[in-house]
């Protein structure tokens, strides 16, 4: 019998804190590396990334890092940037944060900031803000003030 605690939720449970923690750690740095402009690569030197998210596998030798361009969603060319300097960014992020094993970076676009937009675009649709009542009462003012109102 064992003195550990058993891990509850099994594969779908989500990240543990260790994950969480290393993950934030690995973005700092990719981000501190990013800033300093220290990269070879001409695209990534004049390239303004932000490191907006990073996902550790359960082993933490693998890390998805998700990338934009400065409030866009990172492009084919920046993504290519990034997959030729991933060793040299493997070897900077391996330096500043202590692990066993330097993890491999694998880089995705953040479209976070797309969907978001999306999903603002369709709530101000005229028929949208019909059906949630939006667009009658004027800004600011509750429901309750309005009846407040009428009945005066």
């Amino acid at each position: 019998m064992s003195n550990r605690p058993e891990r509850r939720g099994g594969a779908d449970a989500g990240p543990s804190q260790r994950q969480l923690r290393v993950a934030e750690e690995i973005r700092h740095a990719l981000s501190a590396v990013l800033i300093r402009g220290d990269v070879r690569d001409p695209e990534l030197a004049e390239a303004r990334v932000t490191v907006t998210e990073v996902r550790a596998s359960p082993d933490l030798k693998h890390m998805t890092v998700f990338v934009s361009r400065l409030g866009k969603t990172a492009d084919k060319p920046l993504l290519d940037a990034l997959k030729r300097s991933q060793p040299w960014l493997r070897t900077q992020v391996a330096k500043a944060v202590r692990l066993r094993v330097a993890p491999e970076l694998h880089f995705q676009p953040d479209t976070a900031l797309d969907h978001a937009m999306h999903i603002d675009a369709l709530m101000r649709r005229p028929e949208v803000a019909r059906d949630l009542g939006v667009g009658t009462r004027a800004a600011g003012t509750s429901p309750e003030a309005e009846k407040d109102d009428d009945a005066s």
